[in-house]
């Protein structure tokens, strides 16, 4: 049985990265050869490798955020991706479970900045105070705590195959299917 055919209209993607390593963007970048087959099948919005800052106002067919939220910017970003977003996907454990990053959770925040900040053996020790700097939240959550997830990506990262599942079920109109090698813990 063939693969139902690719619609000819592109599918809109933006991607962003939280709290989080920007491991699930390199997976996402191996999908290597494949990229290229689809790029005549995909566009990118907001990106690392587009440089925007903001998904466009039209919005765009799917939203991909690694990495949890820890800041007051992270959950806006989150907000505008999910007002823009016709699929929302949580990448990876950061942005399932709160991933390495919650693991600052249960210790106060004025305990994190002042052994950050004010530690022993730092040269001119000093909490910066730059109204661009976000405020941390008291713990860095997943992202279902703020907003509804359409779809998860397990992994840490995912496999390559599975954002090409993602992206392949979607312009084929499919449910997704990840076989258990693509939800993988490295």
């Amino acid at each position: 049985m063939s693969a139902p055919p690719i619609p000819a209209r592109k599918l809109r993607i933006a991607t962003c990265s939280l709290a989080g390593c920007f491991g699930c963007h390199m997976s996402f970048l191996d999908i290597d050869d494949t990229l290229a087959d689809l790029i005549d099948h995909i566009e990118f919005d907001r990106s690392p490798l587009t440089d925007l800052k903001h998904v466009s106002e039209e919005g765009v067919d799917i939203g991909l955020i690694e990495g949890g939220l820890c800041n007051r910017e992270n959950v806006e970003v989150l907000h505008e991706f999910r007002a823009r977003c016709k699929i929302l996907v949580a990448v990876g454990a950061c942005a399932m479970y709160g991933g390495v990053p919650a693991l600052r959770n249960g210790i106060p925040v004025a305990d994190l900045l002042h052994e950050a900040y004010l530690g022993a053996n730092l040269l001119n020790p000093q909490v910066p105070n730059d109204p661009e700097l976000p405020p941390l939240l008291q713990n860095v959550l997943p992202l279902h705590e703020v907003v509804t997830i359409d779809v998860t990506l397990p992994g840490c990262p995912p496999p390559a195959a599975a954002f090409r599942e993602l992206i392949l079920s979607q312009l084929q109109q499919r449910p997704m299917v990840l076989p258990p090698e693509a939800r993988r813990f490295d």
